[in-house]
């Protein structure tokens, strides 16, 4: 199947997206800082027989708008709940990786009632002294100084620091790191979310999932485990924080198995916006 490519108009953003489409159970995959909805096409390939898989891209990223400001979680939680109300999803699943993983979260947090469950890739669940670590730190200026290479030579970088990685999944990131705006970096802006609060407010099935090295660690994991029972976790070997491009085989795995306990499936009316 053909997959398709899109915008919809959502809380004044224009936000683009990659749908594989069928009158299937939606989810919708949200990535991380640097990434783009393509990012994910090693997963959604693995989904798309039985689900609807729906990729956009966050504002200020790939070929969605990017405003001047609003790149905090809120806005950016705004920005899929205004989606998913634009595509008329019923009941979608939201997955997430790093930032998205942290917008996947919030969402859930606040509209339980119209998600089906929720999946957290590693996401970014950072104490305020690790934001303001982060927020000093030069990954933005970073950026800035890569924007000047060109795609062959993000690519060679990429390749010589991850050199496991698919040339697909290379390519994708080097695509979505030309696209990332500047302003998209004031996510990084502390005070994030209260993780803690956020996690037990959640009240749909939940799965996080964990690499070796981390961000949220298998302590963290262990606690945010006790605040809310209704989270699973699961970790994935040989896998950093950017599993989803160092093991995109055994995500999926993971990723359906949680699906298959789920249970009843709703199938959804395709819309568009």
């Amino acid at each position: 199947m053909t997959w398709t490519r899109g915008f919809c108009e959502a809380n004044g953003v224009r936000v683009h997206y990659v749908r594989t489409g069928g009158a299937k159970p939606p989810v919708v995959l949200l990535h991380g800082l640097i990434g783009s909805g393509a990012s994910w096409a090693p997963l959604a390939r693995a989904l798309e027989n039985e689900f609807d898989v729906i990729m956009p891209d966050a504002r200020g990223h790939g070929d969605s708008s990017a405003p001047a400001r609003g790149y905090r979680y809120d806005d950016l939680a705004d920005d899929v709940v205004g989606l998913v109300r634009g595509l008329d999803l019923a009941r979608p699943i939201l997955l997430g990786h790093s930032m998205g993983g942290m917008t996947a979260a919030v969402v859930a947090s606040r509209h339980a009632e119209w998600l089906r469950a929720l999946v957290l890739v590693d996401p970014t669940f950072l104490s305020p002294e690790r934001q303001r670590e982060v927020h000093a730190s030069d990954v933005a200026g970073e950026h800035r100084r890569l924007l000047e290479l060109a795609k062959s030579e993000l690519v060679a970088k990429a390749r010589a620091r991850h050199p496991h990685r698919s040339l697909e999944i290379l390519e994708a990131q080097a695509d979505a790191r030309s696209k990332t705006k500047l302003a998209a970096f004031d996510v990084l802006t502390p005070p994030n979310p209260d993780y803690r609060e956020i996690v037990r407010a959640i009240g749909v099935p939940a799965l996080l999932v964990i690499g070796d090295d981390p961000v949220v660690t298998r302590e963290m994991a262990a606690e945010l485990r006790g605040i809310n029972p209704r989270l699973d976790v699961e970790q994935i070997e040989n896998a950093g924080h950017g599993l989803p491009f160092d093991r995109p085989d055994r995500l999926g795995h993971v990723v359906r198995g949680f699906f298959a306990r789920l249970g009843d499936r709703v199938v959804h009316h395709r819309g568009d916006c």
